[in-house]
């Protein structure tokens, strides 16, 4: 047999060199430490090892199942979204109150074209905006909106495919 270590052509015996067992001569054996083999078929627990238990076996299996289990880590979360018709309902409020574009910019230190867009739905306000015209008006523009789930029509159970993607006439 052919050492792994040198290459010599000599009887090798297995021996454990860091951990990797290797075929060496006995000049290289000095190198690494004797190979000692556990039970005789590999998959049978070592001579003197505690005997596992089939419920043991099955826990463990049904650990990694769950382990292995694809998740949505979007699913069952929530968000705050801007409501669909903020622009009108930001009018409605303000001519409640009595208020044209002028006065209104003045009471929360806004420019009137700034809310005529925003009225408009030209312009999508940021979350402080949003914030002051809640308040001053006593809306809410904000809604919980469920996120996540499936895409389009995917198969309940199964991953998306292509056809979950593709819009249909």
């Amino acid at each position: 047999m052919i050492c792994e270590m040198c290459g010599k052509e000599a009887p090798a015996r297995p021996m454990l060199v860091e951990g990797i067992k290797l075929n060496l001569c006995p000049d290289c054996a000095k190198f690494g430490d004797e190979y000692k083999t556990q039970g005789g078929q590999p998959g049978q627990p070592a001579p003197g090892a505690p005997p596992v238990s089939r419920t043991v076996i099955e826990a463990r299996l049904q650990k990694r199942e769950k382990r292995m289990q694809t998740r949505d880590v979007y699913s069952g979360s929530t968000t705050l979204e801007l409501v669909d018709d903020y622009g009108r309902a930001i009018r409605e409020a303000r001519e409640a109150k009595g208020m044209d574009l002028e006065e209104f910019g003045k009471s929360i230190l806004e420019k009137r074209g700034i809310l005529a867009k925003i009225e408009a739905n030209d312009l999508i306000p940021d979350d402080k905006m949003i914030a002051k015209l809640e308040k001053a008006l006593g809306i809410k523009l904000r809604e919980q909106v469920q996120t996540g789930g499936t895409i389009g029509g995917a198969r309940p159970g199964g991953p998306p495919t292509l056809a979950d993607f593709i819009k249909k006439k």
